[in-house]
C-alpha cells in the first residue's frame, strides 16, 4: 500500500527521484567527462596511481624514510589531480537554490583539505624518524637512485602538464614559504656573481616545482653518503628535511585558503575597499554607510554586503546605481540594502498638546499651559522674531526677558477675563506712549522659541 499522498483532480504532484548517493556521483562523474579536456587528466590520474603504488613497494623493498616522504609529493600531486577534475566540474555547473553563489568554494575545500592532509602526512613522518634515530635500520640502495628519478619525472611532468587553476591562484596569493625565501636569498647573491641568470632566478619560484627538485637533491646527497661511507642516519635527516619542507611549503596555502572558507576579508583588497567605500559615502544623497563585509566566495571572486542610508529626498535606485557602480569594478557579486533617513520630529512635553504651542516647562516653568487662542494672539505680537516661531526648534541658551526657574507657577485666568485684562494691558499701554509692538512683557515671552 502506497503511503503517498495525491492531490485529487487535473494536478498531480511530481514524484522525486530518490537517487543514492553512488547514483548522484555517477551522473557528475558523466557531466565531467563529457569534456574532452577533462580526459588529459583523468589519465595523468591512472597513470599517478600506478606510479605511487610502484614506489610504495620500492620504499618497502629499500626500508628508506626519506624515499618514503618523497612518495607523499607523488600522493599530493594525485589530490592536486582531483582538485583539477572538481574544478572543471564547478566550472560546468550553475548556481541552484541551495548554493546561491555557485560551487566554486569546492575548490577552496579541496585545496585546503589537501594541504592539510599532506602536512598530517609530514608529521607522520617526522614521527616515524624519531623512532628512527633511536634504531637506525640498514637502508638498500639497489631503487633508491631510480625510485628518486621516476618519482621526480612524474611529479614534474604532472606539474607542467596540467594547468590546475586553483593551486596556481594559490601558490600565488599565499605567502611565500621559508624554503622559497631562502632559495629567493641563494639566487640573487648567484645572480650578483652571474647577472645572466637573473630572467630565471630572480621571479618566484613555484613552491610546487621547487620543492620536487629539493627533495630529489636530498635524495641524490642520501645515496651518495649512504653508498660511499655507509651512514645510515643520512637517510632519517633527510627524510626530516623533506618532511620539513613540505610542511613549510603547504602551510602557507593551507592558511590563505583557511582565511578564505572562514569568510574573511582579503588582506591585499583592504585597502582598495576603504578607498571605494570613502567614495561611495561621498556621493550625493548618502548620508552613512555601514554594516560593511566583505568576503571571497571562490579564488579571485569577492562578493559583499554593506547598508546605505540616503537623505529622505533622495532618489533610492539612483543612489542604488551609483553605489553599485562603483563597488561592483571590485566586488563581483554585491548586495546593497539602500534604507531612508530615519529622522523623526522630537516628541513634545507631556501631555496633548495642540499643534503650534509649546509646554511652559521647555523653559524653566514648572506648571501651566497656554491655551491655543492666548499662543496664536501672543505669537502675532511677538516683536523679537520676524519669522513664525517653530515648536520642533530646540530652546534657546540664553533668552533675555523671561522668567527663571524660581519663579512662582503662573495661573492663568478663563478666558473671558483674559481677553478683559489682554485689552485693558494694550489700553494702558497706548497710555503710556508704548504702542503694541513695544518691549514685550513677560506674558508674551512664554511662547518664545
Amino acid at each position: 500500500q502506497e503511503t503517498d499522498t495525491y492531490v485529487l483532480g487535473t494536478i498531480h504532484p511530481f514524484r522525486k527521484s530518490h537517487r543514492s548517493i553512488l547514483g548522484k556521483f555517477f551522473q557528475e562523474f558523466k557531466l565531467v567527462t563529457s569534456d574532452h579536456r577533462s580526459w588529459k587528466i583523468l589519465l595523468f590520474g591512472a597513470l599517478n596511481v600506478i606510479c605511487t603504488a610502484c614506489l610504495l613497494m620500492w620504499c618497502n623493498s629499500t626500508n628508506s624514510m626519506a624515499l618514503t616522504a618523497y612518495t607523499y609529493l607523488t600522493i599530493f600531486d594525485l589530490f592536486s589531480l582531483i582538485t583539477c577534475l572538481l574544478s572543471s566540474w564547478v566550472s560546468m555547473k550553475k548556481p541552484s537554490q541551495a548554493f546561491s553563489f555557485g560551487f566554486e568554494r569546492f575548490e577552496v575545500l579541496a585545496v585546503f583539505a589537501s594541504t592539510v592532509l599532506i602536512q598530517l602526512g609530514a608529521l607522520f613522518i617526522l614521527k616515524e624518524s624519531v623512532e628512527r634515530f633511536m634504531e637506525q635500520p640498514e637502508v638498500h640502495t639497489g631503487r633508491l637512485l631510480v625510485g628518486t628519478f621516476v618519482a621526480l619525472f612524474f611529479n614534474l611532468l604532472t606539474l607542467l602538464s596540467v594547468k590546475n587553476k586553483p593551486f596556481v591562484y594559490v601558490s600565488e596569493a599565499a605567502s611565500t614559504s621559508w624554503l622559497q625565501e631562502h632559495v629567493a636569498d641563494l639566487s640573487r647573491s648567484l645572480c650578483g656573481i652571474i647577472p645572466a641568470l637573473s630572467s630565471f632566478l630572480l621571479p618566484r619560484m613555484n613552491p610546487f616545482v621547487l620543492i620536487n627538485l629539493a627533495g630529489a637533491f636530498a635524495l641524490g646527497i642520501t645515496y651518495m653518503l649512504i653508498e660511499i661511507n655507509n651512514y645510515n642516519a643520512v637517510d632519517t635527516a633527510s627524510a626530516v628535511a623533506i618532511a620539513l619542507m613540505t610542511f613549510g611549503t603547504m602551510y602557507p596555502m593551507s592558511v590563505y585558503s583557511g582565511k578564505v572558507l572562514l569568510q574573511t576579508t582579503p588582506s591585499h583588497v583592504i585597502g582598495q575597499l576603504d578607498k571605494l567605500l570613502r567614495e561611495v559615502s561621498t556621493l550625493d544623497g548618502v548620508l552613512e554607510v555601514r554594516n560593511e563585509h566583505f568576503w571571497t566566495i571562490g579564488f579571485g571572486s569577492l562578493a559583499g554586503s554593506v547598508h546605505v542610508r540616503i537623505r529622505r529626498d533622495a532618489n533610492e535606485q539612483m543612489v542604488l546605481a551609483h553605489v553599485t557602480n562603483r563597488l561592483h569594478t571590485l566586488v563581483s557579486t554585491l548586495t546593497v540594502q539602500i534604507f531612508k533617513d530615519d529622522w523623526t520630529r522630537p516628541t513634545l512635553a507631556t501631555g496633548a498638546l495642540p499643534a503650534g504651542t509649546v509646554g511652559l516647562s521647555d523653559y524653566g516653568v514648572s506648571s501651566g499651559f497656554l491655551p491655543p487662542s492666548l499662543a496664536k494672539q501672543a505669537e502675532e505680537l511677538d516683536p523679537l522674531t520676524s519669522t513664525p516661531t517653530k515648536p520642533s526648534s530646540p530652546p534657546p541658551e540664553f533668552s533675555f526677558n523671561t522668567p527663571g526657574r524660581n519663579i512662582q507657577p503662573v495661573v492663568l485666568p478663563s478666558a473671558h477675563q483674559h481677553h478683559h485684562q489682554h485689552q485693558h494691558h494694550l489700553h494702558h499701554q497706548h497710555h503710556l506712549g508704548v504702542g503694541p509692538y513695544g518691549a514685550s512683557p513677560y506674558a508674551t515671552a512664554f511662547i518664545h522659541t
